[in-house]
């Protein structure tokens, strides 16, 4: 599955942030329950490699990848978890090609034209917008779009429910990610119910 299959599967990517592995498949199955199949578990915690492997193992029809990504040390770990996919918040040129190797759909970030078109040299036409708010939101999106026709973008970072449909009518645009599908404390709180109800009204947004 490439990068684009995975971000046109739904307008939503949950960021997640997982301290307890037990709760993945829950989770998983909840996102599942309200319409959203992709998740990405950030490696920010001891438990999300545990989490991937969980929800890979449990919840076989969630397409699970791992976030933060940042050196090649972290790939094989992420391969062996199941991972699908990976996503770095920035774009370093020397992950291309072992993330490549190591069979990960790639989702690098970028914040301005110059790390777009280095990401582009490199062979990459679908970025991470990171911090998409800070880096001048669906504005720069716009202004980006006429000079790279080309590259696509999943904007990440201050985006709420409220205002990713004016993402999501980008023609750049395949789907934004958030955590709003997917609050940290509703998952801790193993609140299967209120995220189901949050994935439903994320998958059913608009551009």
């Amino acid at each position: 599955m490439n990068v684009r299959d995975i971000l046109n599967a739904g307008p939503v990517i949950p960021v997640v942030t997982v301290d307890d592995a037990a709760r993945g498949p829950g989770l998983a199955r909840a996102l599942l329950a309200g319409g959203i199949r992709v998740i990405e578990v950030t490696m920010r915690t001891p438990a999300a490699l545990d989490a991937v492997r969980a929800i890979r193992a449990q919840v076989p029809d969630c397409i699970v990848g791992v976030g933060t990504l940042l050196d090649r040390r972290q790939i094989g770990p992420a391969v062996e978890a199941g991972a699908v996919f990976a996503v770095s918040p920035g774009f370093d040129p020397d992950l291309v090609a072992p993330v490549a190797a190591a069979g990960l759909a790639y989702l690098p970030g970028i914040q301005t034209v110059s790390e777009a078109m280095a990401a582009r040299r490199s062979g990459l036409d679908t970025l991470k917008f990171f911090p998409a708010k800070a880096a001048g939101g669906t504005y720069a999106l716009d202004q980006i779009r006429p000079v790279l026709p080309d590259i696509a973008f999943c904007p990440t970072g201050g985006i709420g429910a409220e205002d990713a449909p004016a993402y999501l009518k980008l023609a750049n645009v395949l789907c934004v990610g958030g955590s709003f599908p997917a609050p940290t404390d509703a998952i801790n709180a193993g609140d299967w119910g209120r995220i189901e109800d949050l994935a439903r009204q994320a998958a059913a947004l608009k551009g």
